[in-house]
């Protein structure tokens, strides 16, 4: 009787967080449509914003504004991590969506540099320092609040469905892009029609900032989700917590390395260097977010089922090999590209659906919103965000074995501070 009443409980717990989850999960899908669609562009908002004497140039400056938005995450991921853990997860999640949505609606409508000069790209910098902030704890607090709302031993299938709206903005920034340069072509898409995808994602903005006006608090009444009473209180924890935060770091650093590299360096090599067609790009794109959607949900199951630390450590032993299939694609033919962006997205997935939630499970509920939001932070600006600059820039300069081992030697730093860090200080969900 005992173990009916568990079940129900737990039946009853995951109904009533299916809308929560729906509405936080519409967050990952905008913070990722957005930084998707302005990896995804930068090919044509480097010219567009940027001196365009050099278009391969004119991408990295591109890049490079893309690279300071992620600079920014840990500053936004230790300020909303700590208004969350003082004052509760719903007004943060409000907030950071509504900054979000604003900064890309100004992007999507900011003249460029023959009109504004040098201000052009002032302003889309100062648009990626908002954005930067604003998610800076967007993903990371998300899913934690998802395992919060979630019953026990069903983690792995939060952190899936959590991960199929980030992977389902993805895809959607690659379905969009594809779509509008289909039906107005390369040149106006170079012109005018980039614009388009981010307005699309303001307007995305606008409807999840309504869905999130009603979030609970939390569905769990344990003792140990009562709000810390001082700052001092949350740093202390973290300082206990130093090794998890550290593995944390790594975590998420090789994962979004291997990430970016396939979303957007790939992606923008393959156009500004090899000068492939924007439209087979876009489409060969959108054949990955499907990939990574369909994925999520698979991985999440396993996960559930063969424990959650044994899944991460082969998934991320596996990452390995797999950035190395980049080195194949070493000159222009769109086959190459597919069999590159297809075959390692396989393993990709299966990092990117497990990052937040390994992460979320080493520290405890009442420090998690700011240690999760400064270690997702950290490894992001560090090895993230700079994923697909570095890709460009060594490709250009004939080294793009570089990459591949640098962010092998990433996966493995991870696992190997990942299990220290267990043993030292334990884990808190999804054993």
């Amino acid at each position: 009787m005992a173990s009916l009443s568990t079940r129900q409980t737990d039946d009853v717990r995951t109904f009533a967080a299916r809308r929560p989850l729906v509405a936080l999960g519409l967050g990952g899908t905008l913070e990722w449509y957005d930084w998707q669609i302005f990896g995804l562009l930068s090919a044509f908002l480097g010219p567009e914003f940027f001196p365009n004497s050099d278009p391969v140039a004119a991408t990295l400056s591109a890049l490079a504004v893309f690279a300071v938005g992620f600079v920014f995450r840990p500053l936004g991921g230790v300020l909303l991590g700590l208004v969350a853990d003082r004052f509760g997860r719903r007004r943060v999640m409000l907030g950071s969506v509504a900054a979000m949505a604003a900064a890309t609606a100004v992007i999507a409508l900011l003249p460029g540099y023959r009109t504004l000069g040098v201000w052009a790209g002032v302003i889309l910098l100062v648009c990626r320092v908002v954005q930067g902030i604003s998610t800076g704890v967007e993903g990371p607090l998300a899913t934690a609040y998802a395992v919060e709302l979630t019953a026990k031993g069903r983690e792995g299938r939060a952190a899936g469905v959590m991960s199929v709206f980030v992977n389902t903005g993805i895809l959607a920034a690659s379905l969009i892009s594809f779509a509008t340069s289909a039906a107005i072509g390369g040149a106006a898409m170079q012109q005018w029609g980039w614009r388009i995808p981010m307005a699309a994602g303001a307007v995305l903005g606008v409807v999840i900032v309504y869905m999130r006006r009603n979030l609970p608090e939390s569905l769990n009444s344990s003792k140990e989700t009562v709000p810390v009473e001082s700052n001092r209180a949350v740093w202390r924890g973290i300082g206990k917590h130093w090794l998890a935060l550290l593995a944390m770091i790594f975590v998420v650093g090789a994962a979004q390395a291997y990430n970016y590299a396939w979303n957007v360096g790939l992606p923008s090599l393959a156009r500004s260097t090899y000068k492939e067609d924007s439209t087979s790009v876009f489409a060969i794109t959108s054949a990955l977010g499907v990939v990574l959607v369909i994925g999520s949900v698979l991985t999440g199951i396993l996960a559930d089922r063969k424990k959650l630390s044994r899944t991460f450590v082969v998934t991320r032993l596996l990452a390995v090999p797999a950035v190395f299939l980049m080195l194949l694609y070493a000159g222009p033919g769109l086959g190459g590209f597919s069999a590159v962006l297809l075959g390692g997205g396989l393993v990709l997935v299966l990092n990117m659906t497990l990052y937040n939630v390994v992460s979320t499970s080493l520290l405890p509920v009442p420090i998690r919103a700011t240690g999760v939001g400064l270690g997702y932070g950290i490894g992001v600006a560090l090895f993230g965000g700079t994923a697909s600059y570095l890709l460009v820039w060594l490709g250009r300069y004939g080294a793009p074995w570089m990459f591949p081992a640098y962010t092998a030697a990433l996966c493995l730093i991870s696992v190997a501070l990942y299990l220290a860090a267990q043993r030292r200080t334990g884990t808190y969900c999804g054993e």
